[in-house]
């Protein structure tokens, strides 16, 4: 009887827990798509409704119930790509984030300066974008599979003409080089529009839609250029190349560890 009775008392809180952590992982699983910014929303939806249902606004809560119930039927709709890929990927997670040492982080930024320095010199446009928390899956699925260790020769390969690569930008995670031939989304920022090229709003559209970090070397000038958090940080030179890339990248990799 006394189990019972307890159970009765704590079974809200277990009900209320469990649903959390599962819509948690879902947000996880999903993040970097076109419906993580839907799922979020639908996620304080979900909070409204526990609330109302604890402290007992019966009509509150039936009107929360039809909405999330309509919102699930259109996410089914208007996502059902991302829902496909992801189910497709789902016994492929890793249970880890990748993390690098210091000294790991710092041999990549050398080859990425090695690089897109000597792409400078020949005036060969290029476009890396490299993924940090957010991740870059739909982004990744536009381009072609790679899977490679960086450095400057591969880096140089894939953006030197006539490769079939070189068109479109590539994604790097933790020291590997995980897709060529990406599409970027273009920004929209109309302080934009009409001084810069479509390289340079493809480097900053993704950092407006996620917190990659992005170096472009552009095609016309041989211009080197760091972008991150929708915004252009200037490079002067390669020394404060990169100082930028150490600031951003090292002290992601302390972060996750």
């Amino acid at each position: 009887m006394t189990f019972f009775w307890i159970w009765n008392f704590i079974k809200p809180a277990a009900e209320i827990f469990i649903l959390w952590i599962g819509f948690y992982h879902i947000l996880v699983f999903f993040e970097g798509t076109r419906a993580f910014q839907v799922l979020k929303g639908l996620s304080f939806l979900l909070l409204a409704f526990l609330g109302a249902q604890i402290v007992g606004l019966d009509v509150l809560s039936w009107l929360l119930t039809k909405f999330f119930a309509i919102s699930i039927i259109a996410i089914l709709i208007i996502f059902q790509q991302e829902l496909r890929h992801g189910l497709a990927r789902l016994g492929q997670q890793h249970l880890f984030n990748v993390t690098l040492e210091e000294a790991e982080i710092v041999a990549i930024i050398e080859e990425i300066a090695s690089a897109v320095y000597k792409l400078s010199r020949q005036q060969v446009g290029c476009l890396i974008a490299v993924e940090r928390e957010t991740k870059l899956k739909n982004y990744i699925e536009s381009g072609l599979n790679v899977d490679a260790q960086i450095s400057s020769e591969l880096i140089q390969s894939i953006f030197v003409p006539p490769s079939p690569l070189h068109d479109g930008g590539i994604i790097t995670r933790g020291n590997r080089i995980v897709a060529a031939s990406c599409l970027f989304p273009l920004s929209d920022n109309p302080n934009f529009a009409k001084i810069i090229g479509t390289r340079h709003r493809a480097a900053i559209g993704i950092t407006e839609h996620t917190d990659a970090l992005v170096v472009m070397v552009s095609e016309q000038s041989g211009e080197i250029s760091v972008a991150a958090d929708g915004r252009f940080i200037p490079v002067v030179n390669r020394e404060r190349f990169v100082t930028i890339l150490r600031d951003l990248l090292v002290g992601e990799g302390k972060k996750k560890r």
